[in-house]
C-alpha cells in the first residue's frame, strides 16, 4: 500500500515537534495525573534498570515520591515486563496484558538469531515446560537455563532461556522493582502473577491511536521504532481520514490526533532530568525533535546510557547523582539564568526522590564509569 500526502501539508519545524511531543510526554508542566494512570498513556515506563521508572515520573508528575509507584507494584496493578524493543517496560497490568501480544511478533523474530543454539528443541514444548517452572514457583534465568538444559542438554543455554522469555510473557516479581528493595530477578508469567489470562491482542488501530496521543506528531516509521514492530503501515492508513497529517522539515509525513495538543513553538519548556533509557530518547525514528544534530551520541557510551538533562526542550547535557552531590554536565553554555533554572530543577527533583538525605548541586563534568 503507498501511503500519499497531500502537498499542502502544514510543516512541523523541531521545535513545534519537540513542544507537542513535551506535552504529550507529560514534560511541559508537571501533570497531576495518579502514577498508574501516567505509566498508562505513556504506553509503559523504560525500565531496563529499577530506578528509571521513578526518575522518569519525577519528571512528569506534580508531587511525585516513589511510594506512587512502588505500592501499585507491591500490589500488582504495575509490573516490569519485556516489551518494546525486547527491552524491560513498567507496565500497567491491563497493557501487560495486551501490549506484550502485540509485539510477540518481534519477540519471534528475536528467536531467529538463536536458532543455532536451539537446534533440535521443540519451541512448543519448552514453552509448556518452561511455564510449568515458573508458575511452580519464581525462576531465575539461571535456575531457568539448568533446568531446561536438563531437557536439551544439547542446546545453548542462554538460548533456551532466551527462548522461554520470547515465548512466554515473564514478569519480574517483586520485590524486584521496589523502591528501596533489593532483590535478584525472578520471574513468573503475567497471568500467574495478575490471576487472570492474557486478553486478545489489541487491534493494531488503537495501538496507533495510544501512541500518537503519547509521542505524536509522528510517522509510520516512528511509532515502528518505539515498538520494534515493521508492517505498521496498514493501520495509519485505515485511521487516515481521522487523522491530521503534517510533514517535518524533511518532508516526512507525520500522523496526528485531531485534538493533541500542539502547542506553539516558543512554549516555555522547563529544564528535565530524566533517567538513563527514557522513551522520550528512544521512541522516534528521528529524534532530532529532541536531540539536536550536535549533541547526537553524547548520551551514550557503547552500551551504558547515562541521565539525560533537558534543557529548553533539548537535550542539553547529562545528570549523576553521587553520595553527597547532584552533578550537571552542560554540553554548551548555560545562561545565569538557565542555570538558575536547571539548579531550581534538580532541588525540586532530589526534594521529591531523597528528601531526607542532602545533596549539593555542582556544575562540571560527569564522571564515565
Amino acid at each position: 500500500m503507498t501511503m500519499t500526502m497531500s502537498p499542502a501539508a502544514p510543516v512541523l519545524g523541531a521545535r513545534a515537534l519537540n513542544r507537542a511531543t513535551l506535552d504529550r510526554q507529560l514534560l511541559l508542566r508537571p501533570s497531576s495525573l495518579p502514577a498508574g494512570a501516567a505509566v498508562e498513556h505513556l504506553l509503559g515506563l523504560q525500565a531496563q534498570n529499577v530506578k528509571p521508572p521513578y526518575y522518569a515520573l519525577a519528571a512528569r508528575l506534580d508531587g511525585f515520591v516513589p511510594q506512587a509507584l512502588s505500592t501499585p507494584m507491591a500490589d500488582r496493578e504495575v509490573v516490569r515486563i519485556v516489551s518494546m524493543r525486547s527491552t524491560i517496560h513498567t507496565h500497567t497490568a491491563d497493557d501487560c496484558l495486551t501490549l506484550r501480544p502485540f509485539v510477540q511478533p518481534a519477540r519471534d523474530r528475536e528467536l531467529t538469531y538463536f536458532r543455532k543454539g536451539l537446534a533440535g528443541v521443540d519451541l512448543d514444548r519448552l514453552a509448556v515446560l518452561a511455564r510449568d517452572l515458573v508458575e511452580t514457583e519464581p525462576r531465575t534465568m539461571k535456575q531457568l537455563r539448568e533446568a531446561l538444559s536438563a531437557e536439551w542438554p544439547d542446546a545453548d543455554p542462554r538460548s533456551l532461556a532466551v527462548a522461554a522469555r520470547c515465548r512466554l510473557p515473564l514478569v519480574q516479581v517483586t520485590p524486584r522493582g521496589l523502591w528501596g528493595r533489593s532483590g535478584q530477578v525472578a520471574l513468573t508469567t503475567a497471568e500467574h502473577w495478575l490471576g487472570r489470562p492474557a486478553e486478545p491482542v489489541p487491534a493494531p488501530d488503537s495501538v496507533v491511536l495510544r501512541y500518537l496521543a503519547a509521542f505524536g506528531p509522528a510517522s509510520v516509521k516512528d511509532m515502528q521504532t518505539w515498538a520494534g514492530l515493521t508492517r505498521l503501515r496498514e493501520p495509519f492508513e485505515r485511521l487516515r481520514p481521522h487523522l491530521l497529517t503534517f510533514r517535518d522539515e524533511r518532508g516526512v509525513e507525520l500522523f496526528d490526533l485531531p485534538e493533541a495538543p500542539r502547542p506553539d513553538p516558543e512554549t516555555p519548556a522547563p529544564p528535565r532530568f530524566l533517567p538513563e533509557f527514557d522513551n522520550l530518547l528512544l521512541s522516534h525514528a528521528d529524534r532530532t525533535r529532541v536531540v539536536p544534530a550536535e549533541n547526537r551520541g553524547r548520551s551514550w557510551q557503547g552500551n551504558q546510557a547515562y541521565c539525560t538533562l533537558l534543557v529548553d526542550g533539548f537535550l542539553a547535557g547529562l545528570w549523576k547523582l553521587e553520595q553527597d552531590a547532584l552533578v550537571i554536565e552542560a554540553f554548551g553554555r548555560l545562561t545565569k539564568a538557565q542555570r538558575e533554572d536547571v539548579a531550581g530543577e534538580g532541588e525540586r527533583m532530589l526534594a521529591a526522590m531523597h528528601p531526607r538525605q542532602p545533596h549539593d548541586i555542582r556544575f562540571g563534568a560527569v564522571v564515565r564509569p
